[in-house]
């Protein structure tokens, strides 16, 4: 994807949560304090956990099928596989947020994105809900990252 359909993917998305009001200042700068070790230990414990899941779902698989159930069993690795993916963004996202740049926000952005593509793959609403609610804290904290 080339960079101007990234920023144009982020400027769609955007529009719809500046109509929304904003967080005190002040929540803003904890927020972006704290978001770099918020990145890293929930990157860290999403890489392992969906790793293990990866392989107890891999090992599983034939069981499963077994019994009928594919559906789940295919629908169960490749949401940890989604969540792997939005896992390593998290962590590959830890050095640019902690140096307050752009490209640590972009990376936050898009594993929110994959979060959200996880979730409704799940039917997962809660999910869902929690994915949107990310995206309203991380446009909120947006302008910190320059």
């Amino acid at each position: 994807m080339a960079k101007t359909d990234a920023n144009q993917i982020i400027g769609t998305v955007e529009e719809q949560y500046k109509k929304l009001p904003p967080l005190p200042k002040k929540w803003n700068e904890v927020i972006v304090k704290i978001m770099p070790i918020i990145a890293l230990v929930f990157g860290v414990l999403g890489v392992i956990g969906s790793l293990a899941a990866v392989g107890i779902l891999t090992f599983l698989a034939p069981f499963v099928a077994l019994g009928s159930g594919v559906g789940q069993a295919s629908s169960g690795v490749v949401g940890a596989l989604l969540a792997l993916v939005s896992s390593a963004l998290l962590l590959a996202a830890f050095p640019g947020t902690k140096a307050h740049k752009i490209n640590g926000w972009n990376l936050l952005f898009w594993s929110e994105t994959v979060s959200l593509v996880a979730n409704i793959v799940a039917f997962n609403l809660g999910g869902v809900v929690g994915s949107l609610i990310g995206y309203y804290i991380l446009f909120q904290i947006k302008p910190f990252y320059k």
